[in-house]
């Protein structure tokens, strides 16, 4: 039940800061934000808050913001229609009742002769049971349908996505990203007031009980300046060392309490499993860094980590894609949850370390250019930038719409490897 908790917070902080970022400046924009909504599917919880609806969904496999222009508008009135009137305290329309219009013995019924509800903000037409006299109404910019007596708003062509600057729209689909950076970096600042931040040195924090600088001796604060006649002046060139020589005797250097000892440590064989995913023996001591708490090192660490993970990752993501790793080291929601339950298990400040990396992880792919990912779509206004004019709709729209299916089917994939590796 814990992972379960953990699960549904972890995935429910990483896609709200996301998409909050997509909102932010969307309503910086000045676009019409539809709706705010974590998951997928049926509607669990909703409320409306300026202009937005606000939902939980059912499926948690990500989230979304709708923005007014990003999809055609939910309702189309053509000349023929007709349709009821209500007006605001200025003579304005402010509800336009599509059906359902006996409900409304107040709104005035007309037969719609032309509209235009993206500039102009105007619908003309006729009375029923006058033909000749064509009327004109303004409508107000915040004026609603109403249909099977569900409301929504109008979206005029200055509220919607397509009418703002490359620059505004560009920021609006890099906000989400952008989110999970910072995100990353504030949950590793936090870890670094919480437990400190490693020191540069080669110097040791938890040593294991039982493990193999345990049996040679070592303590805590012992500093790692040589091994086997070679200068060490950082925690991974002694990682490094270490890997590469399980079952052998290591010959070290150390300093404690300022002065040099030489002792005898041999690492011990543990499997594990390489880029590739091929199985691979590698040395290990039993050690952690040893961690310092200052004020500088906390704000750097911050920063110096979100770089250190995204150089991992986008190495890893070149890799996959290069071929030179399987498609089948990939995760989805599946692996994803298991990997939770492990580092849950090994304690809170984990679970916090593996949030951070996996925001930092959500935001790199949804920047790579792939259709139906923000990267995709960035990539589209970039070429619009190139080109001097928008690339149609239509052909964006198929472009993202095949995207999306072939997303959905790398899902299945990785979901079915996922139940493979963990029960079959």
């Amino acid at each position: 039940m814990t992972t379960v908790i953990a699960f549904i917070f972890m995935f429910g902080l990483l896609v709200f800061i996301h998409e909050w970022g997509h909102l932010i400046f969307a309503k910086r924009a000045g676009m019409l934000a539809r709706e705010f909504a974590i998951g997928f599917g049926p509607k669990i919880f909703s409320f409306t808050k300026n202009e937005t609806l606000y939902t939980i969904r059912l499926i948690p496999a990500g989230g979304y913001v709708r923005v007014a222009g990003e999809d055609p508008e939910i309702i189309e009135l053509k000349p023929g229609h007709h349709i009821g009137l209500e007006f605001n305290e200025e003579d304005k329309v402010n509800k336009i009742i599509v059906n359902n219009k006996t409900k409304h013995p107040n709104a005035r019924v007309i037969e719609v002769e032309r509209v235009d509800l993206d500039h102009e903000l105007v619908i003309e037409g006729y009375e029923l049971d006058d033909d000749e006299t064509q009327l004109r109404f303004e409508v107000d910019e915040k004026a609603f349908f109403i249909m099977d007596e569900r409301e929504t708003q109008i979206a005029p062509f200055n509220r919607q996505f397509a009418s703002k600057t490359p620059g505004q729209r560009a920021m609006q689909l890099f906000a989400g990203p952008m989110m999970n950076f910072l995100l990353a970096i504030l949950l590793f600042f936090i870890l670094g007031i919480a437990q400190g931040t490693p020191v540069e040195e080669a110097k040791l924090g938890e040593i294991m009980e039982g493990s193999a600088a345990d049996e040679a001796g070592l303590v805590v604060e012992d500093e790692i300046i040589n091994i086997a006649d070679t200068p060490i002046s950082t925690w991974e060139e002694f990682t490094n060392i270490v890997r590469e020589k399980p079952n052998e005797a290591l010959d070290m250097t150390i300093l404690r309490n300022g002065e040099e000892e030489q002792v005898v440590v041999t690492p011990k064989e543990i499997e594990t499993i390489d880029e590739k995913g091929e199985p691979i023996f590698i040395g290990q001591v039993g050690v952690t860094p040893l961690y310092e708490k200052s004020v500088l090192g906390t704000i750097t660490y911050g920063f110096e980590r979100t770089y250190d993970t995204t150089k991992l990752i986008l190495t890893n993501l070149f890799m996959l894609v290069t071929g030179q790793v399987s498609i089948e080291l990939l995760s989805g929601p599946v692996g994803i949850y298991d990997a939770t339950d492990q580092v849950v298990q090994s304690g809170f400040w984990n679970l916090v370390l593996w949030t951070a990396m996996l925001s930092i992880n959500l935001g790199i792919v949804n920047l790579v250019p792939l259709p139906a990912l923000d990267g995709g779509r960035l990539l589209f206004v970039g070429l619009e930038v190139l080109r001097g004019k928008p690339i149609p709709a239509e052909k964006e729209g198929i472009f993202h719409f095949v995207g999306f299916a072939f997303l959905m089917l790398l899902m299945i994939i990785v979901t079915w490897n996922d139940i493979q590796r963990l029960f079959l």
